[in-house]
């Protein structure tokens, strides 16, 4: 079930959109089904789950830590992570460069940002983020790559809410690009969209969809 539910999606994806499986809650052989269908792109939000994971299965597979990120867990995902696409203040992204640098690494940074209207979500507003992307601090940090921006849609049935909040994650992405990363190449992912709304997503321009119940079925809830 799952190597045809991800080959269902990946079949359905135009060029330029990338999947992440959202692999959290699940065991390891959920991941390894996954895996020999073809993924190597998945997702976890908690670093206690991830670390053992990224230590027991395939070393190619590429990781994204996709949850809200304490400061002091940075230490203990920095040698495993592809991407952090979860990045929601200076003061995190100063202690991931600080990690990445521990580890000799440069690691990719998505920004995220609050569009949706639930206050729950986590992310910068764009003035914020502007604010932060004109700092002198930003300026040194070297150990960081940030490649784009990432946001979450309100959870809603009115299709119209979700496309216009992920076009404000476009819109937001396409300000940045011209205001801070003209010259960037490596400034080009936009991560937005999940099981039930990644289909607006992929219309609204994201490179990126996280699914997980949509390959996994319902989370497996399992102990940490």
């Amino acid at each position: 079930m799952i190597s045809e539910n991800i080959k269902h999606i990946t079949e359905s994806l135009p060029a330029g959109v990338r999947l992440v499986a959202v692999s959290k809650f699940n065991p390891n052989e959920s991941i390894v089904e996954a895996y020999n269908a073809g993924q190597r792109l998945f997702g976890e939000s908690h670093a206690q789950e991830l670390v053992p994971k990224a230590e027991s299965l395939p070393k190619d597979i590429k990781w994204h830590f996709i949850g809200h990120l304490q400061t002091n867990k940075v230490k203990y995902i920095a040698p495993y992570v592809s991407c952090i696409e979860s990045v929601d203040s200076l003061h995190l992204l100063k202690e991931i460069d600080k990690q990445a640098a521990k580890c000799g690494r440069v690691i990719d940074c998505l920004l995220q940002f609050h569009v949706a209207q639930e206050e729950t979500k986590f992310g910068f507003s764009i003035d914020e983020c502007r604010q932060m992307l004109s700092s002198e601090e930003y300026k040194t940090l070297l150990n960081i790559n940030i490649t784009g921006v990432m946001g979450m849609a309100s959870i809603s049935d009115d299709p119209a809410q979700i496309a216009g909040e992920f076009t404000h994650v476009k819109e937001i992405f396409n300000t940045l690009k011209v205001e801070f990363f003209a010259d960037k190449p490596s400034f080009c992912e936009i991560s937005m969209g999940m099981t039930h709304d990644y289909p607006i997503a992929i219309r609204c321009g994201a490179t990126l969809i996280r699914v997980g119940s949509g390959i996994f079925g319902e989370r497996m809830y399992i102990k940490h």
